[in-house]
C-alpha cells in the first residue's frame, strides 16, 4: 500500500511541500524512527481516543504515551477511552491500520497536538502505510490541520 491516497490529494491540493520518506516496514512509530534514524521524540505518533459519543486525534511524540487522566480534563469528561481497532479500522478506510496520519480533519475528526510537538521546525510521521511517512513543515502541518495545541502526555517513566 502506498500514502493515503485522501492526504496525498489534499497535500498536492493545497500545494504544500512534503518528503515521502521510504522505509521498512514498521508497525510502531518508535521502529519508524529507528528505521529513518531520527530521534523518536521527533516522530510524530496518532493516538485515537473516544471522549464521550465522539471520536478526537491525539498527535504526540512517538515514545511517549497519552496520559487519559489529563485528556478527561482537556474535553472535560470523565468518559475517555481508546478506541478499539475496529472503530479505527472504519475511521481510515483508506489507510492500515494503526498507521493513520495526523490529518483528522480529513476524516471528522477534532485533532489535538501535545504542545512538545511545536517547538520542531518540522512534522514526520506515517502516511497511511507502515512502509512510508512524510515530513512536512510543522508551521504547514499547522495551518492545514488547525490543532488544539495542549499538553496531555505522559513520559514512557512516568508512573500513575
Amino acid at each position: 500500500m502506498s500514502i493515503s491516497r485522501t492526504l496525498k490529494e489534499y497535500l498536492d491540493h493545497e500545494h504544500v511541500h512534503y518528503d515521502v520518506l521510504p522505509h521498512p516496514e514498521a508497525f510502531r512509530a518508535v521502529l519508524m524512527a529507528q528505521t529513518l534514524h531520527t530521534p523518536a521524540k521527533e516522530i510524530a505518533k496518532v493516538v485515537v481516543a473516544k471522549a464521550d459519543n465522539r471520536f478526537v486525534m491525539t498527535v504526540l511524540p512517538a515514545s511517549w504515551n497519552v496520559d487519559l487522566h489529563r485528556l478527561r480534563d482537556v474535553f472535560m469528561t470523565h468518559h475517555v477511552r481508546l478506541a478499539t481497532e475496529d472503530e479505527i479500522k472504519d475511521l481510515f478506510p483508506d489507510c492500515e491500520l494503526g498507521a493513520m496520519p495526523p490529518f483528522g480533519n480529513l476524516y471528522g475528526l477534532h485533532v489535538y497536538v501535545d504542545q512538545s510537538l511545536t517547538e520542531d521546525e518540522e512534522i514526520t510521521f506515517q502516511a497511511g502505510t507502515h512502509s512510508e511517512a512524510i515530513r512536512m513543515r510543522y508551521w504547514d502541518f499547522a495551518t492545514l490541520v488547525f490543532p488544539v495545541v495542549t499538553e496531555f502526555h505522559r513520559l514512557p517513566s512516568e508512573v500513575w
